[in-house]
């Protein structure tokens, strides 16, 4: 495990789930995708659960409770239980005990995940600012979430009551596209107050902290697809992450990664928790991986030789990082992400 400026994937000479005890898995985009399994995400799961592996939930969606999320995941046939599931109402829960009173009123903006991971800490969800709150909590509410409970926010932010926002993921996936998250419901807030919130879900430590504290893993594995949430999460841990291709982030946005952005392993799908990773090595000026070698020259990365295009995909993330050391590379992949297919 290490933080730092990463300049290409590491290897591994084991199987993912067997090098680590715990994989901490995102959810949309990682295991499910608006609402049904992703390919391989069943199987795979299972696998490394029967060779000794912890599979915990971790997501930002503060909507559900966990209960509910344990009961979806077990109809797509993936058999868990409800303390498998870690979500940002019970990290920014936890965040707002520990700066008021037990039984203290706490006004909710949100869904019940909110209520029930309040009510686990001793406090009192509220539903008006006139009803004396002590701090306000934001959440991801759905899309029927009422207009009139932001100005209710506002109300009791403007008064100077704290406020605390489970996450500020700007969007969140659907099965009808990609649909505005918590993080704009939490604008519509800070327009109207100028107000910042205290922020407990990923990329943040509270969010980390929770899932240890709850899973009591020892050397974790962070899975997920997003570069800004998962992986960045996992730097601030200082743990390692595995990126897979099945949610949100394309092969242009892996090459421009800023390092803490920059997962320690990269693969198709959730089948790369079975196997192990292979290395990416310095080849005179450019780096091999399997088949492949990739360089930066000029204005462009270039790819050369054949094989498996993940191996391809993990040189060319080699040539790129190292190219942009610890800034956003700007070098033109097009034409060697397209041999890839990605």
């Amino acid at each position: 495990m290490s933080q730092g400026v990463r300049t290409r994937p590491e290897g591994s000479g084991r199987a993912l789930n067997e090098a680590y005890d715990t994989a901490l898995l995102d959810l949309d985009g990682v295991v499910y995708a608006g609402g049904n399994a992703i390919a391989y995400a069943v199987e795979s799961l299972a696998t490394a659960r029967e060779g000794g592996m912890r599979l915990a939930y971790v997501t930002n969606n503060a909507l559900r409770t966990p209960d509910a999320v344990a009961g979806h995941l077990t109809e797509l046939g993936i058999p868990t239980g409800a303390s498998d599931v870690i979500t940002s109402a019970q990290a920014v829960a936890r965040l707002i005990a520990e700066q008021v009173p037990s039984g203290s009123r706490v006004l909710v903006i949100g869904g019940e995940g909110l209520r029930v991971a309040l009510r686990e800490r001793g406090l009192e969800p509220v539903e008006s600012a006139d009803d004396d709150p002590v701090a306000v909590v934001q959440g991801f509410g759905g899309p029927d979430l009422p207009w009139g409970r932001f100005a209710e926010a506002s109300y009791a932010v403007a008064r100077g009551v704290p406020w605390f926002a489970s996450n500020t993921d700007l969007t969140i996936p659907s099965a009808r596209g990609i649909a505005p998250g918590n993080g704009a419901a939490v604008e519509v807030v800070r327009i109207a107050t100028g107000a910042e919130p205290q922020v407990a879900g990923k990329p943040l430590p509270p969010m980390h902290r929770e899932t240890i504290l709850r899973t009591g893993a020892e050397r974790p594995l962070v899975v997920g697809d997003r570069l800004d949430t998962d992986i960045e999460g996992a730097f601030n841990g200082d743990v390692d992450s595995l990126l897979v291709l099945t949610g949100v982030t394309d092969g242009p946005q892996l090459l421009a990664a800023p390092p803490q952005h920059r997962p320690t392993y990269v693969d198709a799908d959730l089948r790369g928790l079975l196997t192990g990773q292979p290395e990416v090595t310095a080849d005179g000026e450019g780096f091999r991986c399997g088949g492949w070698t990739a360089t930066a020259r000029a204005a462009q990365l270039e790819l050369d030789g054949d094989g498996e295009a993940m191996d391809g995909l993990r040189a060319l993330c080699a040539a790129a990082w190292t190219a942009a050391g610890d800034g956003v590379c700007e070098l033109d992949g097009g034409k060697a992400l397209a041999r890839l297919g990605l």
